[in-house]
């Protein structure tokens, strides 16, 4: 038992330092690259934290325990709404871009109610999985397309910018990458470490699979997101922030439950369509109506008092879920 501890304690710091690694390399990537704050958060942050939902997913599926891997998905996207974005602009009231308002998190909304005629025969199959890939491959290929900035001017091939400033770019991109990569392994690193740690833990409980998935799992896994998005808020990066958690949602359906159902099919509870599901949509519909309303000199914000509401009720649906 105090070994299991020490390995949560050593999770939360390797979460600590890997968001660190990822924001920093993401904040000075995206003028590297020339890509917007937002394009990072929505693509390559939210991959990245991601990634702990996708191995949790396919290691419970190949076991058989497909409710972990289903509980898993819901229980993070609603983590990642209510605890971590309700978390986050109460450390700092979050300014979101129009086109995550007018865009992403209608995708989001409309990516999770599709989740209902796929899972309507109570499993996600190969085929479902590579329809789902597609329409990932899809929304990566628009939100890099919608979101990249104009690049350096060229003179007869060359940029204005020189070789030597060229060559000092290139070198720059590599240690942002590296710094990503870090960052991307920390936060694996100490996900899985707090996840195996939490469920050695609480099956003493006696609590399911999916209950099991949908909170100690899903808690577990969203850490990362709420651990970057802390830290891209506390950098005043809020893009990132916001991005990282709408970007991560969109991650969890479309790359998550698509690769997992195409290498086995992923069996999902008859209740998860009644109970879990739901929770999931109206939890995003209350992130896009605090996004909306009240507007300040034209501009989206999440409040404080806005993210004491999601919290506040990502607390309330946890309770009725279980």
């Amino acid at each position: 038992m105090p070994l299991m501890v020490l390995l949560l304690l050593a999770g939360f710091a390797a979460l600590y330092f890997g968001a660190d690694w990822m924001v920093r390399g993401a904040a000075r990537l995206q003028g590297s690259l020339g890509l917007s704050p937002i394009v990072i958060g929505l693509t390559v942050v939210s991959l990245g934290t991601s990634a702990p939902e996708l191995i949790v997913a396919i290691l419970a599926t190949l076991r058989g325990n497909a409710d972990i891997a289903v509980g898993n998905v819901l229980g993070s996207n609603l983590a990642n709404i209510g605890l971590i974005l309700g978390t986050t602009a109460m450390v700092r009231p979050l300014l979101v871009a129009d086109r995550v308002v007018r865009r992403e998190i209608p995708i989001m909304i409309l990516l999770t109610v599709l989740l209902f005629p796929v899972a309507m025969n109570h499993e996600v199959g190969r085929v479902d999985g590579v329809f789902l890939v597609s329409l990932l491959a899809a929304y990566l290929t628009y939100v890099f397309y919608r979101g990249r900035k104009a690049p350096a001017p060229l003179i007869s091939g060359y940029s204005l910018l020189g070789k030597e400033a060229q060559a000092k770019r290139t070198v720059e991109i590599f240690m942002d990458i590296g710094l990503l990569v870090a960052g991307t392994v920390g936060l694996l690193m100490g996900g899985r470490a707090i996840v195996e740690s939490a469920i050695y833990l609480s099956r003493n409980l006696g609590v399911s699979e999916l209950g099991m998935g949908l909170t100690v799992v899903a808690i577990g896994t969203s850490l990362p997101e709420l651990a970057t998005s802390i830290m891209a808020a506390a950098k005043k990066q809020t893009d990132i922030a916001v991005g990282n958690v709408i970007g991560s949602n969109i991650f969890n359906i479309l790359a998550v439950l698509g690769v997992t159902g195409m290498i086995k099919p992923v069996a999902v509870d008859p209740g998860v369509l009644w109970v879990e599901l739901p929770a999931v949509v109206m939890l995003s519909l209350l992130v896009l109506l605090v996004s909306l309303f009240p507007m300040t000199k034209g501009e989206f914000r999440i409040r404080r008092w806005e993210g004491a509401l999601l919290l506040g009720t990502y607390l309330w649906l946890g309770s009725w879920i279980l």
